[in-house]
């Protein structure tokens, strides 16, 4: 496991004080995420469908949030969603809700970027969530 030093001089201290003015500090790196999982888009799919809008009682895989989902080298993941309307008061929080779930299946780094284009409209849902929500 490799550490971090950090070295910090006390102001108190007068230059040239030697070993009274300097600390060390060890850091010990975390735990890399996952490294011998291999994400693949239906694990980013299926770790979003943990995620609901809280005003409707359906995933913002089934509501058709997503967009896009890209996988790079190293496990990052890079997600384009849109929100119900541009108004969404829970905005931030869906997206950091969907960046928590993908990190737990292993992902590094996760960038939840929000579009607006296209616009979301309700036949973006699927089927199951039409039914659920008794949309026709």
């Amino acid at each position: 496991m490799g550490f971090k030093k950090v070295i910090g001089i006390k102001k108190e201290e007068p230059a040239g004080a030697g070993e009274k003015g300097v600390t060390l500090t060890k850091f010990e790196k975390p735990e890399a995420a996952k490294s011998d999982v291999v994400l693949t888009e239906d694990d980013v799919y299926n770790a979003l469908q943990n995620v609901y809008d809280p005003e409707i009682p359906v995933s913002i895989v089934d509501l058709g949030l997503i967009y896009d989902v890209k996988i790079s080298s190293g496990n990052n993941v890079s997600i384009k969603m849109s929100l119900t309307t541009p108004g969404c008061g829970m905005g931030a929080m869906i997206a950091q809700q969907a960046e928590a779930a993908v990190r737990e299946i292993g992902a590094n780094n996760v960038l939840v970027e929000v579009v607006w284009d296209p616009p979301w409209n309700p036949d973006m849902m699927s089927e199951d969530a039409k039914a659920k929500l008794g949309i026709a």
